[in-house]
């Protein structure tokens, strides 16, 4: 466990007063998914894939790091990039190809250190064409949540590929700067996942998933906050800091099988 992750454990209360985590719950039919439609897949470079959310209908939330490949650092080929808006059962709402992209100004990709710089783990990516249908509602983002509150997770993982799993109830154990440590259950696959507050008529997104971790034997999410985050990334793709795809890609790619990215 690395060390960036230990001082914010250290931090970790007694947990007592905190609310039973709920267990995964497969978003596999239509009616368990009716409400989540905007959360998707996103097939990156034939080799892995993250998940993101629309929150407008042209714009998908996400993590920077998922804009990176491991291999080589360097950013990915954005024409290699799709969204599936609803995957599920290998058919999706909506195929959009990504148009450009902006990640937070300051996160920089370290392979050696991925902690560094979770606090500014977030991006939007800008699709080419804007999902405009009626099942397939944007959600929108919401204030961070305190230390003790209940939020939920939307994902897709390495055990869960081809539909997502929503996890309703798990708590925000600690928060620190710009970055949560949560009991949500999220694997490889799930890097972008948005974490929702439900204290509204709709489910907020909160914070978006950036790493897994462990502590003292349980298994936590550590997530980057949208509070704040947002404001930049939108005033960075008006300013034109976004990098761009060349030409849109297909929209029947598909990645079964696919090697995943770790969270």
């Amino acid at each position: 466990m690395r060390n960036w992750i230990k001082a914010i454990a250290l931090a970790l209360m007694p947990m007592a007063a905190v609310a039973q985590d709920s267990g995964l719950k497969s978003l596999d039919t239509t009616d368990a998914g009716r409400a989540w439609m905007a959360v998707g897949r996103l097939n990156i470079n034939g080799m892995g894939f993250c998940t993101g959310t629309l929150i407008s209908p042209t714009l998908v939330l996400t993590a920077a790091h998922c804009l990176f490949d491991k291999a080589t650092g360097k950013r990915i080929d954005l024409s290699e990039v799709e969204f599936l808006a609803a995957w599920r059962l290998g058919r999706a709402s909506a195929y959009r190809a990504a148009r450009q992209a902006v990640i937070h100004p300051d996160y920089l990709y370290n392979r050696n250190t991925p902690t560094a710089r979770i606090g500014s783990d977030i991006a939007l990516i800008e699709l080419w064409q804007p999902i405009r249908n009626t099942t397939v509602i944007p959600f929108e983002t919401g204030d961070r949540p305190r230390r003790g509150a209940e939020v939920g997770v939307v994902s897709y993982a390495q055990d869960r590929s081809e539909a997502p799993a929503l996890q309703e109830v798990c708590s925000v154990m600690t928060r620190q700067s710009d970055v949560l440590v949560m009991s949500c259950d999220v694997e490889y696959g799930s890097s972008g996942a948005p974490v929702f507050s439900f204290d509204g008529d709709r489910p907020r997104i909160v914070s978006v998933v950036a790493a897994k971790a462990e502590f003292n034997g349980q298994r936590v999410a550590v997530g980057t906050t949208v509070e704040g985050s947002l404001n930049l990334l939108h005033a960075e793709l008006l300013a034109g800091r976004g990098f761009r795809a060349a030409t849109p890609t297909g929209t029947t790619q598909r990645n079964i099988g696919a090697r995943f990215i770790k969270p």
